[in-house]
């Protein structure tokens, strides 16, 4: 049986948070050189760009999985941990896809979608705490760079996807409730959910994985 030892949170998520900021700072100078869009995507959203952080949480939550794992603070169930984890991924996309949907169209879709997304979340938590709040960390350590980006470039107009409005926001938008609706809301809740949920993801089946691999691995509780 593995020996459960501690583990700090800072210094487990420091690492993969100075290589997302360094990935952030290149992101935004290749846009303001207008390097290669498809490495470097300027428009609104910045989709489909090689260079950015949204497929880190993909990685780092194998990392922050494996590492949790072999300090004994693993899950008390993987495979109910993974369960819950794509359960939740599924929550997830449905209240997304309900609440910003033009084809759906129903009294209350926005509050559907957000207590959706907000189940999906608890589940996350229910499956592997321990996790839950690593990722949760990271991805404030990763997200609040961001808006700092976000902000400086929205005031300075910078013609980057990090300052840019999504097609049909209406122009007449004061600085605020522009900045509100399209950094400070998206990179403190939206952003801050797909981390831990994607991360859950890769990181539980991760765990599961190794577990299958070498059975005699402690499964503590988080």
């Amino acid at each position: 049986m593995a020996e459960t030892k501690s583990i700090s949170m800072l210094r487990l998520i420091f690492i993969p948070s100075v290589i997302t900021l360094g990935i952030t700072l290149l992101r935004l100078v290749g846009e303001l050189q207008h390097w290669p869009t498809a490495l470097f995507n300027p428009a609104a959203g910045g989709g489909g760009a090689i260079i950015g952080i949204s497929w880190l949480p993909l990685i780092f939550g194998v990392y922050f999985a494996l590492k949790l794992s072999e300090a004994g603070q693993g899950p008390e169930n993987r495979g109910r941990a993974v369960r819950l984890s794509i359960v939740g991924m599924v929550l997830f996309i449905a209240g997304g896809f309900i609440a910003a949907a033009p084809q759906v169209n129903f009294p209350g879709k926005v509050i559907v979608g957000i207590v959706l997304a907000v189940l999906a979340i608890g589940l996350q938590y229910s499956g592997w705490p321990r996790l839950f709040y690593v990722l949760l960390a990271y991805g404030y350590a990763a997200r609040i760079p961001v808006l700092i980006v976000m902000y400086i470039a929205m005031r300075g107009d910078w013609g980057t996807h990090y300052d840019v409005v999504p097609p049909g926001f209406s122009p007449e938008t004061t600085f605020w409730p522009k900045f509100l609706q399209i950094a400070f809301l998206p990179q403190m809740f939206l952003w801050i959910a797909f981390t831990i949920i994607t991360g859950m993801v890769t990181g539980s089946i991760a765990a599961a994985i190794k577990q299958r691999k070498n059975p005699t691995a402690q499964t503590a509780g988080a």
